[in-house]
């Protein structure tokens, strides 16, 4: 991995999903956006939160692509949409969609990383009251990290 996976221009601080459909499709279009994936990635993230929640706690939901969709990714990215009000995901409260699509097996070291931020509720905190995109990324840049 030696491309940024998470780039500043996928950092969305006042997302304007309200439904966790649209959160997902809010994710999605970043990451084509920015070139990861191509437009059709977005239906197999929908799809893949049909089968299984990607609700992983303390206000965080990493929508992805189905197997199938492998070869709609272009290049591991990440996106990150942080939501004012909690978005209601299958009865859970998310906060923060982090989109992902990974090439080979590079999605399972982002995950990782992502998951131990948002495994201690400080730096949770700290997501939930930075001030702005900037901020986000700044707290994120370990993700990042080789």
């Amino acid at each position: 991995m030696t491309e940024e996976i998470l780039r500043r221009e996928n950092v969305i601080a006042r997302g304007a999903a309200t439904t966790r459909d649209d959160a997902i499709r809010e994710a999605g279009r970043l990451l084509v956006g920015s070139g990861a994936v191509s437009e059709e990635y977005i239906a197999s993230m929908l799809e893949r939160e049909e089968s299984v929640s990607t609700y992983m706690g303390n206000f965080l939901a990493i929508p992805h692509g189905t197997n199938e969709a492998k070869e709609l990714i272009k290049r591991s990215a990440l996106s990150l949409v942080r939501y004012p009000e909690p978005i209601d995901w299958n009865g859970e409260p998310v906060r923060f969609v982090v989109g992902i699509a990974g090439q080979n097996n590079e999605h399972l070291e982002i995950l990782s990383k992502i998951a131990v931020v948002f495994s201690d509720e400080d730096e949770v905190e700290k997501l939930i009251e930075a001030g702005d995109a900037d901020g986000i990324f700044a707290l994120l840049e370990e993700v990042n990290a080789e």
